[in-house]
């Protein structure tokens, strides 16, 4: 009988370190966060500048002559819904170490640390030189993003976008598992220098507004599971055993109640 009083104090106990442990899953905490009030936050985006080794798809495009146009294409895309990441690789242009494209009939272009914007008027004023209401279209093929750890679905994603935030790469790899600690993702960025390796926090909300909120091509993430995990499982186990004894109490005072 003494075990039945001492049963609040356990689930009380329980009851707490759930809380904790809720208080650690929600991300972007922040108490001003209002359901009637818009909360503005300032984060500018940089637009993205291309580096050596990125992999450019590149077509030249005429409202003339298509056969003319097509001297300046590397390959002719005649389904591009069927065009694969594989073959945007291996029929890209790839940028070399010192930061230049060769195109057909155009030569070397130098691209490197240009915006994908600033590229395409390069190579347009380039292509205005042989033909006439001929457009240059120009798309970063090479956004590739891996997520590890503690997700659902871990692995490497392209992004066919010119800009990805860290949450849209978490929710590509299906979001943090239970035990994901949200507290520590580790962002691995490859520089000319080195490896640049930050940790960020989900459950603060100056996430937003931090500089690596915004991805780059071949960016890393690794999602730590939490130090308690062995303990949190175990947490688990007891309750479930507590929660027989409960039953076994019960069962047993309502059979010594009618004897």
């Amino acid at each position: 009988m003494k075990l039945i009083y001492r049963l609040p104090y356990v689930f009380l106990l329980l009851s707490f370190c759930s809380c904790y442990h809720n208080k650690r899953m929600i991300y972007l905490q922040d108490k001003h966060y209002s359901q009637s009030t818009v909360t503005n936050v300032e984060n500018k985006k940089t637009a993205y500048r291309i580096q050596p080794f990125d992999i450019l798809s590149i077509q030249i495009k005429s409202a003339g002559d298509r056969d003319i146009s097509n001297v300046f294409n590397l390959i002719q895309y005649q389904n591009s819904m069927m065009v694969s990441p594989g073959n945007l690789y291996l029929e890209g242009y790839s940028v070399d170490a010192t930061g230049k494209i060769t195109l057909p009939v155009l030569g070397d272009i130098v691209v490197k640390d240009l915006t994908l914007e600033g590229a395409q008027k390069l190579i347009q004023l380039n292509v205005d030189k042989y033909l006439k209401q001929a457009t240059a279209i120009i798309k970063l093929t090479s956004f590739k993003v891996t997520v590890l750890g503690e997700v659902k679905n871990p692995g490497y994603y392209y992004v066919y976008n010119n800009q990805a935030t860290v949450l849209e790469a978490l929710g590509l790899a299906g979001d943090l598992t239970p035990v994901g600690n949200r507290q520590h993702i580790k962002l691995i960025r490859q520089l000319e220098s080195g490896s640049q390796v930050v940790l960020l926090d989900l459950t603060d909300p100056n996430l937003l507004k931090s500089d690596h909120y915004y991805l780059t091509p071949g960016d890393v993430l690794y999602v730590e599971p939490f130090k308690a995990r062995s303990k949190r499982t175990n947490l688990e186990l007891l309750t479930v055993v507590f929660s027989g004894l409960t039953t076994a109490v019960l069962i047993l005072s309502y059979i010594n109640a009618n004897n």
